[in-house]
């Protein structure tokens, strides 16, 4: 490179020889300089070739549908967040308790059945571990009973408008933010639904997407549930409101059949209403997060098939009978289920052991296979209060302590069998009694006709009040009941 004189300012005041190492200095850093420039055009000018080349109209297209492709396929793979905003359970008021003297008294007064129909459903009635503060409706206690149509919808109106009404206020939702609703009933299906009964009442969107469920039986509140979570992976940004009963009124079995007898004493009036969203705004005033849903269906072996079923008898009355083969039938579900469950949720330690002892039994060095303990994995049980018999199998199946079921067997206690809602009154009993804590999980355990055994995984995410006015807060003291409700 040609060198260049560039001069440098004199000061008679420096020395000869710093001048001269200054004019050095300059001319060097204006050598370098002038490289460093010369290598940046020739970096801007290749720059510039390759960006041409790129943003061509074809090349363009292809970088576009690949950006789209990935972001799609993120979207797409990312799990969905469920979370549970908020839910209420119906309270009946007190006028309508049915305890279990009086129960008994009105079937002997209705003249509707012989002396050993009764005295079956009176023995039942007594083991049932049902207690006085349960509910019927208005026209079951009626002598005789009535059922009607305008019976059923009355019951049903009282019991989701109340607990749709409830959660509204509280968290103050407009009903025209709803983006899905799903409602679940299994033994009464008016036209129009459910669903249309409360869009119509609370004035939601034309839009709104709504499915009414119906046969699905006592586990149909977690099919809802799961139902919300399929929609939402496709409806991003949604609010969900799921509605949770079963209709009394239209169902009592005035027949001489005994397995059909069972179920006009273990009823009880209930329902429930969840918030559930797949917001993110939604996170932090939610109180619990879904981690886990598994479903498990046994429509295709017979016995588990007929083990719950509505049917005439041999006069023509329709009723619901129950196998003696339920308890069974509910076992053999719920141990497909906890197999699917098990790996997703237990610690490494218990699924070892579980295998090591499943091999062990294959060389008949063992005569039974280890069961996990579950309460390293959770801590609190929800088991569907369907009866003592269910609470009892599913606590010795999983084995478990009489502790870890005091929420579904109070429940039994205090309302009955609710169906679908009664997991959810168990919940809310967990929570009135102060035992949630943030970071706590809890397993729901339904069973429903089918036969089907489904499980819900919730972690909560929030502090829980305890205090908070509910439908066991009036009288949460009283519970357990010694006998009954804590075995």
């Amino acid at each position: 490179m040609q060198q260049t004189w560039v001069p440098c300012s004199y000061n008679p005041h420096l020395p000869q020889n710093t001048q001269v190492s200054v004019s050095t200095i300059s001319l060097s850093q204006f050598r370098i300089n002038s490289e460093n420039m010369e290598s940046s055009f020739r970096f801007i000018h290749q720059f510039l070739l390759i960006s041409q080349t790129l943003l061509s109209f074809p090349h363009l297209l292809v970088i576009s549908a690949c950006l789209l492709i990935a972001v799609f396929a993120y979207h797409s793979s990312r799990p969905t967040s469920i979370y549970l905003i908020d839910f209420s359970c119906y309270q009946p008021p007190d006028f309508l308790r049915s305890p279990i003297a009086n129960f008994i008294e009105h079937l002997n007064l209705s003249g509707i059945f012989d002396r050993e129909c009764l005295d079956l459903q009176q023995k039942i009635l007594e083991r049932s571990g049902i207690g006085d503060d349960a509910c019927v409706p208005v026209t079951v206690h009626e002598i005789p009973p009535h059922s009607s149509l305008s019976a059923s919808r009355e019951e049903t109106h009282d019991i989701l408008f109340t607990v749709v009404q409830d959660l509204f206020s509280k968290h103050k939702i407009d009903p025209k933010s709803i983006d899905i609703l799903v409602s679940n009933c299994s033994l009464f299906c008016p036209s129009p639904s459910i669903t249309s009964i409360i869009i119509n009442r609370f004035g939601m969107r034309s839009n709104v997407k709504s499915f009414s469920l119906s046969g699905m039986g006592c586990s149909a509140g977690l099919l809802s549930i799961n139902l919300v979570k399929d929609l939402m992976k496709i409806h991003g940004g949604s609010l969900a409101l799921v509605l949770s009963m079963e209709a009394v009124s239209p169902n009592g079995y005035k027949g001489k059949c005994k397995s059909m007898l069972i179920a006009n004493t273990i009823f009880r009036m209930g329902g429930a209403a969840m918030l559930l969203s797949n917001r993110d705004q939604d996170k932090d005033k939610a109180k619990y997060k879904l981690q886990h849903l598994i479903r498990t269906h046994l429509g295709s072996d017979d016995e588990s098939y007929e083990s719950v079923m509505q049917e005439t008898d041999e006069e023509g009355l329709v009723g619901v009978a129950l196998s003696k083969q339920l308890v069974k039938v509910a076992s053999k579900a719920l141990k497909i289920n906890v197999v699917e469950l098990g790996p997703r949720v237990l610690p490494y330690s218990e699924q070892l052991k579980y295998i090591i002892s499943f091999i062990k039994r294959k060389w008949r060095k063992q005569n039974e296979i280890y069961t996990p303990n579950f309460k390293k994995a959770f801590e609190h049980f929800c088991i569907h209060a369907g009866g003592r018999a269910i609470i009892e199998g599913v606590e010795k199946h999983l084995k478990l302590e009489k502790e870890d079921g005091e929420a579904s067997r109070t429940t039994l206690y205090r309302y009955g069998n609710t169906s679908s809602s009664s997991l959810w009154y168990e919940m809310q009993y967990l929570e009135t009694k102060g035992r949630m804590k943030k970071g706590d999980r809890v397993w729901q355990i339904g069973f429903g006709s089918g036969f089907k055994a489904n499980s819900a995984v919730w972690k909560c995410i929030s502090e829980i009040d305890s205090r908070e006015k509910n439908a066991w807060s009036d009288r949460i003291h009283l519970y357990p009941v010694c006998g009954d409700a804590s075995g």
